[in-house]
């Protein structure tokens, strides 16, 4: 690990000097691809740097410790050593996680598709909520919020969405929520006070450029037709809603949210070429996943990740045994402190299979 970390240090070193270099900076497209590498790996660096100040602190502790020294002195270069030494295993696994290869996926944006499962008009009210809950932990991270796809229900409900969020990192942070989500609570609709248990589906996408994954035309069958709503939402006079099926995989993405056609075929292909790529990677995933099969979870959508008690106030993440009792605030977005425990968790599995 040391060897590699010397390593790192000294090409964070190269390209100090290379980005200040005139002729370097005359090539755009040279400078932006080392000043992103120096981005990267500058955490790496600081971090050991740190773990060799902490170390070179250490090692002169113990020459004084051989030294002829008073009780007193010598008590506070022990404490000294001790306090090190614990500073330097911290350190050290701080590297280490840091040393992981990175998903190349997060730094993307991402497409998030929430449909209502289980539980009917109930199931698409908590779609709603869920939706509210992404958009809201977005803006407080002054990420930007673009909706692609609605279908709504006549109460106020969400049968399906599907919408951008485009940030820095915002895929590293939401790729745990892709899953089941269940909600225990008495519907608005429940006249004896019963508790009903839905469920709601979420995927998060990595928002993927056309050149990450090439789609034959041949491929594909596009169709129009009239978009409908709710109340009249969304009606148009014209065929501009359009449907495309990629016939060799059977994916099906529909869009009628604007009023143009060319618009909703480039939201369509959005939502389709990010579909395509996951599949790619669930196929590379799952070959992964046999290997490894000491790791919790598999991240499978089809598995129920969470549960919403409503009478309980209680939040719970099956995935890692975690339970909040602040259901209200996590509903309204505060979503770090599930968000932070399921990297760490995920971050240690990893640190297993290494």
């Amino acid at each position: 690990m040391f060897d590699k970390l010397s390593f790192i240090e000294k090409r964070y070193e190269e390209l100090c000097l290379a980005v200040s270099d005139p002729a370097v900076i005359a090539d755009q497209s040279r400078f932006a691809v080392m000043c992103k590498e120096q981005s990267d790996i500058t955490p790496i660096v600081e971090k050991y740097r740190q773990y060799k100040a902490v170390k070179a602190s250490m090692d002169e502790a113990r020459e004084m410790l051989g030294e002829k020294l008073d009780k007193d002195f010598r008590e506070l270069v022990q404490s000294e050593l001790d306090e090190g030494r614990e500073k330097l295993s911290a350190l050290e696994a701080e590297l280490r996680i840091l040393l992981l290869p990175k998903d190349p996926n997060d730094e993307k944006n991402v497409i998030i598709e929430i449909r209502g499962g289980a539980g009917g008009d109930e199931a698409a009210l908590f779609a709603g909520d869920l939706m509210r809950m992404y958009t809201m932990y977005a803006e407080a991270k002054r990420w930007r919020v673009e909706v692609l796809n609605l279908n709504a229900t006549e109460l106020g409900g969400i049968k399906e969405v599907s919408f951008e969020i485009t940030g820095a990192g915002a895929y590293s942070r939401l790729k745990y929520e892709s899953g089941v989500h269940r909600v225990q609570r008495i519907p608005t609709t429940e006249s004896g006070g019963r508790i009903h248990t839905s469920t709601v589906t979420v995927a998060v996408l990595p928002e993927v450029e056309e050149v990450e994954v090439d789609i034959n035309p041949n491929d594909l069958r596009i169709d129009v037709f009239r978009a409908g709503g709710p109340g009249g939402q969304c009606v148009n006079t014209t065929d501009s809603a359009v449907r495309i099926t990629h016939i060799p995989t059977g994916l099906v993405v529909s869009c009628q949210d604007e009023k143009s056609q060319l618009k909703n075929k480039d939201k369509a292909m959005k939502i389709l070429r990010s579909r395509l790529y996951e599949l790619m990677q669930s196929r590379q995933n799952a070959e992964i996943a046999e290997q490894r099969k000491s790791q919790v979870g598999t991240g499978d959508r089809s598995e129920r990740i969470r549960t919403y008690n409503f009478p309980q106030g209680r939040v719970s993440d099956h995935r890692i045994g975690l339970t909040l009792h602040r259901l209200d605030a996590v509903l309204n977005g505060d979503l770090d402190e599930i968000i932070d425990a399921l990297a760490t968790h995920y971050q240690a599995e990893r640190l297993k299979g290494e």
